[in-house]
């Protein structure tokens, strides 16, 4: 029986994830008991929804009986901001099937047999040049999301020159997360942040390219560090012996690569990646696609790859490959509902504000690199319930900025943990979808995935910890 082509959802680590995250539910439900139910006035700002920091009060416990709690994947639907989660879901069905039909023409073998054939000698140079471009497009574009279409060439590429999943996933939407929270100038939350502060846009930028340097050492060092040890012992992977078929999968390539027809479906391939990028690039300076970058991303990939399966001479197993990629993916989207969901629950619960309350009082009496360390954990917590960096922003932001100022600590220092707390955390919550998603790609489950980062986590988070000590004692700022 054949391959089916295309990224194939482990059926074991669909069902761990579906565990994990059914606990959360649960987990978010009885807090929804216990937790006094309150609210903060809303206020519309510019057309932006935001929280009057001195209006919390407590309510009445909504009408929110238990078996809604099941319904929650399906609710989120239909809630506030349904139109992105709805947009991610249409994205990463297209990449599913694009990537299957590009692997069914054999353009992903035919690319990865060029790089090696031009890289092999110096691979620890390509993995540390890969995993820097991936950390400036966080970092400088927002970009997060979107690279989902390259993490899994990304994992083929890993896979190629020898080493496992994890390196793929480390060289690709690691190091996008990780530069997506050094935020040199990253609009989606740096921006949205200092915006909402008053601050001169992408200010204090000196300080956070030290920053962004000294996390793309720890990155390289990690990533390079592992991906030896995988090569002298790939049984040392934790992931040995459950990705056998992914590791035959690109063990060889064919010659095809010097046909005519292949090296057409390449250059249509090329020009749409060229779109691609552009999109990327231009949708944080360009209002009109800012809003619809990752849908449009997500049609060019379709594009490009039914273009080049054509192309190619695929004929009819482009749109069986197709369906196989879909199919493949398919089971991701259950995860992504029920990740979503926990937020909806304690929305829904009246205790979402609570927490917000409750996290942020202790600031009102500590020293300004307290807050600034209180400040910081606030945004770990609510990465929890809320993903999106620029809604998170709008939530806790208008409560941290007055209370912080009172203490002495500066506006820029105060967003400048907010972005570290905001996503640093990405990639360690089982409720983040993009996670989900790329754990999806591969055999890794979410406890081998913890299992492997925590070590980069906690240096991550200590270098964090003493960049918040430097910027109190500096005044960063100076306002």
């Amino acid at each position: 029986m054949s391959q089916s082509s295309g990224i194939q959802i482990s059926r074991r680590m669909f069902i761990q994830s579906v565990a994990i995250l059914f606990l959360l539910m649960m987990v978010a439900g009885i807090l929804t008991l216990v937790i006094p139910a309150g609210a903060y006035t809303r206020v519309t700002v510019e057309g932006r929804d935001m929280i009057d920091p001195a209006s919390f009060r407590a309510i009445e416990r909504p009408n929110f009986p238990i078996w809604r709690w099941f319904l929650a994947p399906i609710e989120v639907l239909g809630a506030p901001g349904n139109v992105t989660l709805i947009a991610i879901i249409i994205f990463l069905l297209f990449i599913g099937g694009s990537f299957a039909v590009l692997e069914k023409c054999g353009l992903i073998h035919a690319l990865l047999a060029r790089v090696i054939a031009r890289f092999a000698a110096h691979k620890y140079a390509l993995l540390l040049v890969i995993s820097l471009i991936f950390m400036l497009l966080g970092a400088f574009f927002g970009i997060f999301e979107e690279v989902v279409p390259l993490v899994p060439v990304a994992i083929a590429l890993a896979y190629s020159l020898g080493w496992d999943a994890l390196t793929g996933l480390g060289m690709s939407i690691l190091a996008v997360n990780l530069g997506f929270s050094a935020a040199v100038t990253n609009p989606f939350t740096l921006g949205v942040a200092q915006e909402l502060a008053g601050l001169p846009l992408f200010s204090g930028a000196g300080l956070r390219v030290i920053i962004f340097v000294a996390m793309y050492t720890i990155l390289a060092a990690f990533l390079t560090r592992y991906a030896r040890r995988v090569e002298r012992s790939p049984q040392s992977s934790p992931i040995y012996g459950e990705d056998g078929a992914d590791r035959e999968r690109y063990r060889t390539f064919p010659a095809a690569e010097d046909k005519p027809r292949l090296r057409a479906s390449m250059i249509w391939f090329g020009a749409c990646l060229i779109l691609i990028l552009a999109t990327l690039f231009g949708a944080p300076f360009i209002s009109a696609i800012s809003d619809y970058a990752l849908p449009i991303v997500g049609v060019l990939f379709l594009i490009a790859g039914l273009g080049a399966g054509l192309l190619a001479g695929a004929g009819k197993k482009v749109w069986s490959a197709l369906g196989q990629g879909v199919l493949g993916i398919l089971p991701a989207v259950p995860l992504i509902l029920m990740a979503v969901s926990v937020k909806q629950i304690v929305t829904q619960g009246g205790i979402l504000d609570t927490i917000l309350h409750w996290a942020a009082t202790p600031l009102s009496s500590a020293s300004p690199f307290v807050t600034a360390l209180l400040v910081y954990g606030l945004a770990l917590l609510i990465e929890f319930f809320v993903a999106s960096g620029s809604a998170k922003a709008f939530l806790v932001m208008p409560i941290l900025l007055p209370l912080a100022g009172l203490i002495g600590l500066s506006s820029q220092t105060t967003v400048l943990a907010y972005c570290f707390g905001d996503g640093f955390s990405n990639l360690m919550y089982p409720t983040n979808p993009v996670l989900l998603i790329c754990l999806g790609l591969t055999t890794v489950r979410y406890s081998k995935w913890l299992a492997w980062s925590w070590r980069l986590w906690l240096a991550v988070i200590a270098v964090s910890v003493a960049f918040l000590g430097v910027a109190v004692a500096i005044g960063y700022g100076p306002f």
